[in-house]
């Protein structure tokens, strides 16, 4: 951006403070009752100075004055701030807003809210859980979830809820700041995205897991492949508790990642490796493997390159043929990883062709659950942990995914939301309002990082709270009890079904013994040394 299109948003203070000076000229050298005038425009320029100075919120800072335009339109229309624009997945409206929720606990306020549900509970579609007529005494201490097969040599204890990928690069330093630091204060993990190991992950000192794409940024050699010995230096850093290894994303399943050239700084650039203020976009495939036999190979040599740490993989579903075919190579070459997350089609991203966004991928819905079947059909589900990411952000949302199948979740955009996300949907230009989604160092200071850093960790904390409450209130006193049988959906406005009975659940080994009808031409045509359609 040129330096008047940085200065504009500058524009009104500056004419509020001219027209004081002016004010006050007049008043002294002709007439007293220019006075009042220039006591406005002095209130005026009095409050511009509050907002740059202030650290509360990040618009004020980027936008003196005219911020507090989206704060009136709030106060005039409450239901801009308390009901969400989008849909889920399936098309259903959300009762209240996500952002809303995330606000109020990011920022400690309290929850709760007159009146009963805004959600229509028999139109078809419509979602709950089970409540008992026990509830148990709510968990005083957030259960956590040991993650590390047999080959791994220093597991790692996952909390329920913790940041998924987002690199340095789509997102800018300071946010990469409040997030690790508030991971490290509440104890919870921090996915660093694909973009590399920058200092802004490892300076506040939060658990990191790292993520390698196809990129292979922060371990790559000159012509853009792997470089085992430069990952394993990096993977050895005391931060780093996990790698993963990006095969796909949900919103762009398919495509590598995309990083505009106006956000490629001199230090992403050295931190991704790059050119400077080029465009960097990832391979859409790996050039370490390309048959499901070579992929668990490789997930083995990471493993033992990282000194044992766990190691695993993210993946938007597609076939599940493949996926069966991922698991016959696991049984074959008798190797694991420790953990699996599964990204669902409705997850975000700051830079996608819309046909991706909003035509490929498996929503996280089906995609957990045919992982979760395929790992327990094999055998295997005991020894690998699958994590969850799509539109997590509410603690209902956390303890649904549990049901299906999942053993923790990561959230991306409820992060963001905590840390000051507006969404603008500015992230792919550069010129994000609050700081978040912008490598512009006018732009980043606006972001204060310790204020954020304590939303970041209040968010997380009151989420993990209030899902081990809904918990109890399910008569569960851990995650583990949950079943697909407690999450139940109204299939037409006379029928509703549990998820036990709208989805086939496999026995532990059954593919391996008599796979049912349904999985029986898959789990035939699934092939280690290939990635069949």
């Amino acid at each position: 951006m040129n330096p008047i299109g940085r200065l504009a948003r500058y524009v009104p203070a500056v004419l509020v403070s001219l027209c004081a000076v002016a004010g006050v000229l007049l008043a002294v050298l002709h007439s007293p009752w220019w006075w009042t005038g220039a006591a406005v425009f002095l209130a005026a320029s009095a409050l511009a100075v509050h907002d740059l100075v202030q650290r509360r919120h990040s618009i004020l800072r980027n936008y003196p004055l005219l911020g507090h335009m989206r704060f009136l339109l709030e106060r005039i229309r409450p239901e801009l701030q308390q009901y969400y624009i989008e849909r889920d997945y399936d098309g259903r409206p959300y009762p209240r807003s996500v952002r809303s929720v995330v606000y109020q606990r990011a920022k400690g306020i309290e929850a709760e809210e007159p009146f009963g549900t805004e959600l229509d509970l028999y139109e078809a579609g419509s979602e709950y859980l089970t409540p008992s007529m026990a509830p148990r005494p709510v968990a005083e201490e957030a259960p956590r979830v040991r993650v590390g097969g047999p080959d791994c040599t220093q597991p790692y204890d996952m909390a329920l809820l913790n940041v998924s990928a987002m690199s340095f690069g789509a997102l800018s330093p300071n946010a990469l700041l409040a997030l690790n630091a508030g991971a490290a204060r509440g104890g919870f993990a921090h996915d660093t995205g694909e973009g590399g190991l920058s200092d802004y992950h490892l300076r506040p000192g939060g658990d990191l897991i790292w993520e390698i794409g196809t990129g292979y940024f922060g371990c790559r050699t000159a012509d853009g492949g792997f470089d085992p010995a430069e990952f394993a230096d990096k993977a050895a850093h005391e931060h780093v508790k996990c790698v993963s290894l990006k095969l796909s994303q949900g919103a762009k399943p398919g495509i590598g990642g995309v990083l505009p050239g106006p956000k490629v700084t001199a230090e992403i650039a050295r931190v991704r490796e790059v050119p400077e203020g080029r465009t960097v976009i990832s391979p859409p495939y790996h050039r370490v493997f390309s048959t499901p036999r070579e992929l668990v190979q490789f997930i083995a040599r990471m493993r033992e390159s990282a000194g044992g740490k766990p190691t695993g993989f993210k993946l938007c579903v597609g076939s599940r043929r493949q996926v069966l075919a991922v698991c016959k190579a696991m049984l074959a070459e008798g190797v694991t990883p420790d953990f699996i997350v599964v990204d669902g089609a409705e997850g975000g991203t700051g830079a996608a062709p819309l046909e991706f966004a909003d035509n490929l991928g498996t929503p996280l819905t089906e995609g957990l659950i045919t992982v979760h079947n395929a790992l327990v059909g094999t055998g295997l589900r005991d020894r690998i942990r699958i994590g969850a990411s799509g539109k997590v952000a509410t603690a209902s949302d956390i303890v649904k995914r549990l049901a299906q199948g999942a053993d923790y979740t990561n959230a991306a955009r409820a992060m963001m939301f905590a840390v000051g996300c507006i969404q603008a949907q500015q992230c792919n230009t550069n010129t994000c309002p609050v700081g978040v989604a912008t490598q512009d160092p006018r732009r980043v200071r606006a972001l204060n990082i310790a204020d954020k850093t304590d939303r970041v960790h209040r968010y997380q904390t009151s989420t993990v709270a209030a899902a081990l409450q809904i918990m109890a209130s399910m008569g569960v006193d851990h995650p583990s009890q949950l079943h697909p049988g407690m999450l139940r959906r109204r299939v037409t406005p006379t029928e509703v079904l549990s998820y036990a009975e709208l989805y086939e659940w496999l026995g532990e080994g059954q593919l391996l013994a008599e796979p049912p009808g349904s999985w029986a031409e898959d789990w035939a045509a699934a092939d280690p040394d290939r990635f069949s359609v």
